[in-house]
C-alpha cells in the first residue's frame, strides 16, 4: 500500500498492536426465499434441525477447547450461545415459520433473526442493545451450516497477526492466544458487546465499529491499532511505526508499574481518600475486580437478567445472582441499580405498547413504579442479598421528589414483608438515586434530604442536557462531556451532596477518563466507578493530585465558555502538573477529547 490511511473506531480493549493483518471471513450469508410444496416441509425442518445440531457440536468443541485455558466467564458465554440454540424464540420460531409460510429454512431463520433485531433496535441502553449480537452470531453460524459454508477458525492462525473481520463472536475472541493474535479490528460492534468484554478480560487490544475498514485494507497489510483511542493506521510509514513502538514500550512499562500499585489506596497528596470502584456489566466480569484493585462495585447493572426469555426472572434467580456478587466483592461494597428497562424490552414477559421515544418514555423508575410487582420482586432479592455483605441500592432516572418517595415507600413495605417472614437483611442498607436527569440535578438540594448518596450517571446526563442521541452519527459530535452546562450541573449536585453530608459518586463514562479526574475531584466528586481495567490508572493520578490544586483547576475551568476551550486548558494543565502520573492512555494527543 503506497499511502498511509488512518481510520477511527471505538477502542474497547486497551493496548497497542503492530503487525500484518489477516482478514477473517465473517461476512453474512446470502439468503433467498424459496417456496416449498407440502411434501418438502418436513425435510426442510429436518435440514434446519441438522444445522442446529451441527452448530451445537461446533460450540461444544470450542467450549471443550477453551475450558482448560480460558476464564470461566468465557465458557459461560458459550453456554449462553448453546442455550439460544435451544430457545423457542430461535429454533421453535424458525420451525414454525417453515411450516406456516412454506418457506426454506434459510429464509425462515433470517426472518426470525431480523424480527428479533427490530425488537432490540427499540432498546435505548447500548449494553442491552448489543445483547442482540449473541442471537445474530448464532443465526449466522446456523446459516453457514445450512449452506455448507466452512468457517475459518481463529485457532488455525499460524503466525502473529492483527485479525480483521466484519464481526467476531465471543467464541472467536475466547480462542485468541497472545502468541498468534496481536489484536483485532471489526467494522461493527460496540464497547459493551460480549466480544468486547472477552477481549478486555484476555487483555488483547481491540478496536470495533470502524467505518470504511474493508474499503481500505487488504490481507497482509501492515497495521497499527490503538485500543484506547480507537485509531487504526493502515500502511504506516517508518516514522509512525517507530513512534508507536516507542509508545508501546512506554505503555508496557507503565502497565508493569500499575500492576504493583493496584492494591494501593487512592489518597490525594494532601490526604483526602477517594473511593475507586468498578462498574459491573455481567456477572462473568467479577474476576476482573480484584485483579485491577477495584474497591467495590459502584454500579451493578441488573438488566441482563431479564433478556432473552419469555418470563421475568424469579425472586430466587435475582437473589442467587446478587448473593454471588455480594459475597465475591465483600468486604467491598456493592451498589445495585434497580431495573433500568422499559416494559417493551422484556420480549414476551411484559408486553406493552411500543413507544416512539423510549429514551424518554416508560423506563427505569417510571416503569418500576407502574409495575409494582416486578419492582417488589427485585427489591426483596436485593434486601435478602444484603445479609451476605455490604450492599447499597440506587434508583435510576429519578426526575423529581415524588418518584424517590414512592420508591422508598415500596422499599419500606418490602422490608416489612421480610421482617414478618423472619428473613434477614441489612436494616441500615444505604439508598441512593442516580442523578442523570437535569431536573434532578436542579433540585439536588431537596433530593439530598431524601437519600443516603447520589451517583451521577454522566452518559444520560450529557445526553439529556444537550438534547442529543450519542449513538446517532449525525449529532454524536455534539456529545460534549466538558460542555459548561454539564459541568455546572455536576458541580451543583456535588455541592448539594456536600451540604447534606452525603456521598456524591460518579459512575458514567467520564469517571474513567484520566484527563477528567482532577477536574471531577475539584468539582466535589468523592467516589468514582468505571470499567475495572481503568481503576489502576485512576488511582495513580489521584495519588499525584492535591485536592487544593484540583479545586483551583475546577474554578478556572468554569470561567470558560466552550467545551473546546475547557479541553485545551485541562490538557495543558494536566500535562504540566501531573505528567509523571499520566498512565499510558494519555499520549501524544488528547485521546479523550470527544469523551
Amino acid at each position: 500500500m503506497s499511502e498511509t490511511i488512518e481510520l477511527r473506531g471505538m477502542g474497547v480493549s486497551p493496548g497497542i498492536a503492530i503487525g500484518e493483518c489477516i482478514i477473517v471471513d465473517r461476512s453474512r450469508v446470502h439468503t433467498s426465499r424459496r417456496l416449498l410444496v407440502s411434501s418438502e416441509i418436513e425435510d426442510e425442518k429436518r435440514r434446519f434441525v441438522t444445522a442446529v445440531h451441527e452448530s451445537k457440536k461446533q460450540l461444544e468443541e470450542i467450549r471443550a477447547r477453551i475450558d482448560a485455558v480460558a476464564h470461566r466467564e468465557h465458557v459461560l458465554i458459550i453456554d449462553t450461545h448453546l442455550a439460544i440454540l435451544d430457545d423457542e424464540l430461535f429454533s421453535g420460531a424458525t420451525l414454525e415459520r417453515i411450516e406456516s409460510e412454506k418457506v426454506n429454512a434459510e429464509h425462515a431463520l433470517r426472518a426470525v433473526v431480523e424480527e428479533t433485531r427490530r425488537v432490540f433496535d427499540e432498546i435505548d441502553d447500548p449494553y442491552l442493545k448489543e445483547r442482540f449480537n449473541d442471537i445474530d452470531y448464532i443465526g449466522e453460524r446456523t446459516l453457514r451450516n445450512l449452506v455448507g459454508h466452512k468457517e475459518q477458525r481463529i485457532s488455525e492462525i499460524t503466525k502473529p497477526s492483527v485479525v480483521i473481520a466484519h464481526d467476531l463472536s465471543p467464541a472467536d475472541t475466547a480462542q485468541m492466544s497472545h502468541d498468534k493474535v496481536l489484536g483485532f479490528v471489526t467494522s461493527s460492534g460496540g464497547p459493551t458487546s460480549h466480544t468486547a468484554i472477552v477481549a478486555r478480560s484476555i487483555e488483547i487490544p481491540a478496536v470495533v465499529g470502524v467505518k470504511g475498514l474493508f474499503d481500505n485494507i487488504r490481507d497482509g497489510d501492515e497495521i497499527i491499532i490503538d485500543g484506547i483511542s480507537g485509531r487504526v493506521i493502515i500502511g504506516p510509514d517508518a516514522a509512525t511505526i517507530e513512534y508507536f513502538v516507542r509508545l508501546r514500550k512506554e505503555c508496557e512499562k507503565v502497565d508493569k508499574e500499575l500492576h504493583f500499585e493496584v492494591q494501593l489506596p487512592a489518597v490525594t497528596r494532601d490526604g483526602h481518600r477517594i473511593t475507586v470502584s468498578a462498574n459491573l456489566e455481567i456477572i462473568h466480569e467479577l474476576g476482573l475486580l480484584a485483579k485491577h484493585g477495584a474497591e467495590g462495585i459502584g454500579l451493578y447493572r441488573t438488566e441482563y437478567l431479564y433478556l432473552d426469555r419469555n418470563d421475568a426472572p424469579s425472586e430466587e434467580e435475582h437473589y442467587q445472582n446478587y448473593r454471588k456478587v455480594v459475597e465475591t466483592v465483600s468486604p467491598g461494597e456493592t451498589t445495585i441499580r434497580t431495573l433500568d428497562l422499559g416494559g417493551d424490552k422484556f420480549n414476551h414477559a411484559l408486553p406493552m405498547a411500543p413507544e416512539l421515544n423510549p429514551a424518554m418514555g416508560l423506563r427505569a423508575i417510571r416503569f418500576c413504579l407502574r409495575e409494582e410487582e416486578v419492582f417488589r420482586t427485585q427489591l426483596r432479592a436485593i434486601l435478602r442479598a444484603s445479609a451476605h455483605g455490604p450492599v447499597r441500592i440506587m434508583f435510576p432516572m429519578i426526575s423529581g421528589l415524588q418518584e424517590v418517595r414512592e420508591a422508598l415507600r415500596l422499599l419500606g413495605e418490602v422490608k416489612d414483608e421480610l421482617r414478618r417472614k423472619g428473613e434477614p437483611f441489612d436494616e441500615d442498607m444505604a439508598v441512593g438515586c442516580m442523578m442523570e436527569v437535569p431536573s434532578a440535578a436542579i433540585i439536588a438540594e431537596r433530593l439530598a434530604r431524601e437519600v443516603d448518596f447520589f451517583s451521577i450517571g454522566t452518559n444520560d446526563l450529557i445526553q439529556y442536557t444537550l438534547a442529543i442521541d450519542r449513538v446517532n452519527e449525525h449529532v454524536s459530535y455534539l456529545y460534549e462531556p466538558l460542555h459548561p452546562a454539564v459541568l455546572s450541573l455536576i458541580g451543583r449536585v456535588a455541592r448539594a451532596g456536600q451540604s447534606a453530608g452525603i456521598e456524591v459518586a460518579m459512575c458514567g463514562e467520564m469517571a474513567g477518563k484520566t484527563l477528567y479526574i482532577p477536574l471531577l475531584l475539584g468539582l466535589g466528586i468523592t467516589t468514582l466507578s468505571m470499567p475495572a481495567q481503568l481503576v489502576p490508572q485512576a488511582k495513580r493520578i489521584i495519588r499525584y493530585v492535591t485536592l487544593e490544586d484540583a479545586r483551583k483547576l475546577a474554578q478556572e475551568v468554569l470561567k470558560f465558555d466552550t467545551a473546546a476551550e475547557i479541553n485545551t486548558f485541562i490538557t495543558k494543565t494536566v500535562r504540566e502538573k501531573w505528567a509523571k502520573a499520566l498512565p499510558w492512555d494519555f499520549t501524544g494527543e488528547d485521546l479523550h477529547a470527544t469523551g
